[in-house]
């Protein structure tokens, strides 16, 4: 006997027109979450790197006035206990590319010799304020 209403010629499953609307629609989810998560990513760093240079600008100021003179360099803030560690570039993540900045100024009338008096970021890309790190 045969069923009525049950067609044993048609399979349950999606057709490829449905198939095409979902991946649409997830292209398009994507298309608009991805630019913002790229940008609230490079904010992050952003801030990370502001703060870094933060630290580390403040390390050089309290170890010149210590020990009145500039550190040769960042390691020196590492070794006297200023820092517990030089910290990564959140922009070239490496320790290594801090670019220091060294004057021949005293930074103060008891200081005896010359050392970094400013760090940057060793990157040349560009912030979303339209300056280069490397001048932050």
């Amino acid at each position: 006997m045969r069923q009525l209403g049950h067609n044993p010629t048609r399979e349950n499953g999606f057709t490829l027109v449905e198939l095409m609307v979902v991946m649409l629609i997830i292209g398009v989810l994507a298309a608009i979450a991805i630019p913002s998560y790229v940008a609230s990513v490079k904010n992050a760093k952003e801030a990370v790197l502001k703060e870094d240079l933060h630290v580390i600008r403040n390390a050089i100021d309290s170890y010149t006035m210590d020990k009145q003179k500039a550190p040769q360099s960042l390691d020196d803030l590492v070794q006297a206990g200023y820092l517990r560690e030089i910290p990564k570039d959140p922009m070239t993540h490496s320790t290594e590319t801090w670019v220091t900045a060294t004057d021949d100024t005293l930074e103060s009338i008891d200081q005896t010799e010359p050392g970094i008096n400013d760090v940057h970021s060793g990157s040349q890309e560009v912030g979303t304020d339209g300056q280069a790190y490397s001048t932050w």
